[in-house]
């Protein structure tokens, strides 16, 4: 039998279990990961990467759909604004469920379960764009579409999973990366069909999707793994919600992940209201952002896995900081070639940040578990257990940040006219989370106090030496 038959049947119980279940897992053994893990892991990353593609796709759906919606849906923009922002509350609500669907029915089966439920929102909006509709109805139908935004989570607990700590920053920026590129390529559609068919036709839209959805499942079902050692462990959940890490890591995820996914939604709305763009003309810019950020993240992530996840952190969000403050004076000023440049270097950062942030999340853990006396795969597996479970928790309050940002832009709009008051209230959380990032993460210990570890002696000096979890 070779290595890799042996992983993926394990002692026996793949019987007990059936499926494609894989029984022993071990990433961090060099040995196993070299000749077996690998391959294995990769193979499901590129099936993960394209059901979370999807997903984000569906998730930001309706962030197209009111590019279509012109003065005879009788919608106005401050309907559009929380018209875009439920699937962002709802996508982030179902974050927590699905980060422990992966460890209940296992990764493979979860993502086809997961891809299939993906075609009751696009059905949805197949039925009811049309003038006339409710916007209750409207309101109902894009809820649903926040199952894409449930996806990222249960994804990304799983890959997780899949990879040895030293290669998670780069795997786990992948998968969020080609998951994030689902937002500007249906963007992209969208501006395909206004620019063709024009925009009363949003259905052709949706029948694209529909087949892809169903390829995606299948393409799942035949050629991805579910891991028998991620079990479900309520206990992990409780854990990491009593971290204080995982809240702290919450907050800055709200920063770059938050950000990255409210501009998304609102960029194409703040182009037609405070710039005066047509839909053609908004849908021919909305796409550049998401899909540069999305592209960057897996760079976000290698950078952090070199230089440490915490430092670029702090250096990305004091650049978010600058690039906003280019946008209040652009918005200010109503300068569209400056605006685009600010808010282009925005989407930049937020997807730069979110592949350095989410790299801390399972190296902090791992760094707790040295501390705490484990060592090897008792070290790791604590990490992966406490890590898998916070990531849920983080990427659920992390998409939260999207509803506050379409909210604050529709108080803004609403009560100005303008998105100025809103970008000076994001540049005051970015600044927070600087703060936050330095304070926590980066801050030399006082001469003294002890660490968090049983680290004594030279080992003790030199700890208290070095900035607190730089290396994260």
């Amino acid at each position: 039998m070779t290595a890799e038959a042996a992983a993926e049947t394990g002692s026996g119980s793949r019987t007990r279990r059936g499926g494609r279940w894989i029984e022993r897992w071990d990433p961090e053994d060099e040995g196993f990961w070299k000749q077996t893990g690998e391959k294995i892991a990769r193979r499901n990353l590129v099936f993960s990467v394209l059901s979370e593609h999807i997903g984000f796709s569906i998730w930001s759906l309706w962030s197209v759909m009111v590019l279509f919606m012109g003065p005879e849906y009788g919608v106005d923009p401050a309907g559009k604004f929380f018209l875009v922002a439920m699937p962002t509350m709802v996508g982030a609500v179902l974050r927590v469920p699905y980060t422990f669907a992966v460890a209940r029915f296992g990764g493979r089966n979860w993502t086809v379960l997961s891809a299939l439920m993906l075609l009751v929102p696009t059905a949805a909006a197949a039925l009811v764009m049309t003038p006339g509709t409710s916007y209750t109805t409207f309101i109902v139908v894009a809820a649903l579409t926040g199952v894409g935004g449930g996806n990222f989570a249960s994804s990304m607990t799983n890959i997780n999973s899949f990879y040895p700590l030293r290669k998670k920053g780069w795997a786990l920026g992948l998968n969020a990366g080609g998951g994030n590129i689902g937002v500007p390529v249906i963007q992209l559609l969208g501006l395909l069909v206004i620019g063709t068919a024009g925009a009363a036709h949003p259905r052709i839209v949706l029948a694209v999707y529909v087949p892809l959805i169903v390829v995606a499942a299948v393409l799942a079902a035949l050629f991805m793994d579910n891991l028998g050692p991620v079990t479900n462990d309520t206990g992990a959940a409780r854990d990491a919600a009593k971290e204080p890490h995982t809240w702290v890591m919450s907050l800055l995820y709200i920063g770059t992940f938050g950000s990255f996914i409210g501009y998304s939604f609102a960029f194409g709305l703040v182009l037609q209201n405070q710039f005066a763009r047509t839909p053609l003309q908004a849908a021919s810019l909305t796409f550049i952002g998401p899909l540069l950020g999305s592209l960057v993240r897996p760079i976000g992530g290698r950078f952090a896995d070199r230089f440490g996840g915490a430092r670029i952190t702090l250096g990305n969000f004091v650049a978010m900081g600058a690039a906003t403050g280019v946008v209040i004076f652009a918005s200010a000023e109503r300068s569209l070639p400056v605006f685009l440049v600010g808010f282009i270097a925005l989407f930049v950062l937020t997807g730069f940040g979110n592949g350095s942030t989410y790299k801390m999340i399972p190296g902090i853990f791992q760094a707790q578990a040295v501390r705490r006396g484990l060592a090897g795969e008792a070290a790791a597996a604590y990490g992966r257990r406490l890590s898998g479970a916070a990531m849920g928790l983080i990427g659920a309050v992390g998409a939260l940040g999207g509803l506050a940002i379409n909210l604050a832009f529709r108080q803004s709009f609403q009560m100005t006219g303008s998105g100025t008051p809103a970008f000076v209230s994001f540049l005051a959380f970015y600044a927070v989370c600087c703060a936050v990032t330095w304070a926590v993460y980066l801050r030399r210990p006082r001469r003294g106090v002890p660490t968090a570890g049983p680290e004594t002696g030279a080992d003790a000096g030199e700890a208290a030496a070095r900035p607190v979890y730089a290396q994260v």
